[in-house]
């Protein structure tokens, strides 16, 4: 039985930082998973900046709200679903996900949980489990499925190796060159199609 584990952002919906970076003016959190391979690293840094221009929770829902799936994206993992199963792993929060994941038809995820002030300061993150993708991939294939994984960042690179076919879908210039073994698509017929053939 097979399961396909795609990313949430940059792969269905765009990238919630870059799009709470354009809203707020503040160019720092930009950076993203595509920029820097230390999950927890970058999320440290993300809470400084939150905590210095006094942002908290509420004013990134608030962007969020604005935010719809990536043209084609919805389509996509509707034809998906109708022929596999699709599990999305993502690094992301249940509070930045859930509006997202409405606007898809409520597709199932695994994420994280941010840990919220009672003022809505973000005072840190919870991880669910360490390496959470390849953690979750390895542990599907423990249990008798066989996983196919796309992605566009660093953090997406173990799931991806680890799964009987991966495939990178509209990720870096430097990713692709430094993996070039592994096919790329920009566009999500061609990844639709890529993944029947793996199935």
């Amino acid at each position: 039985m097979n399961v396909v584990c795609l990313d949430m952002e940059g792969v269905l919906v765009p990238e919630i930082w870059i799009a709470f970076s354009e809203a707020t003016g503040i160019p720092e959190l930009r950076r993203t998973t595509r920029d820097e391979p230390d999950y927890d690293k970058l999320m440290k840094f993300r809470i400084g900046i939150l905590k210095e221009h006094k942002l908290g929770l509420k004013e990134i829902q608030n962007v969020i709200a604005t935010i719809d799936p990536m043209e084609g994206a919805k389509e996509f993992l509707d034809e998906l679903r109708s022929i596999t199963q699709v599990l999305i792993l993502s690094d992301t929060f249940e509070q930045f996900a859930m509006p997202l994941m409405k606007k898809l038809d409520y597709p199932t995820i695994f994420c994280n949980s941010l840990e919220v002030a009672s003022d809505g300061e973000i005072t840190g993150y919870k991880m669910r489990c360490e390496k959470s993708k390849l953690t979750t991939v390895k542990a599907l294939q423990s249990i008798g499925f066989e996983t196919i994984a796309s992605g566009d960042s660093f953090n997406d690179l173990a799931m991806i190796q680890a799964s009987k076919a991966g495939f990178l879908f509209k990720s870096t210039e430097k990713i692709k060159a430094d993996y070039p073994d592994i096919p790329a698509f920009e566009e999500y017929d061609d990844l639709l199609n890529a993944i029947k053939n793996a199935l």
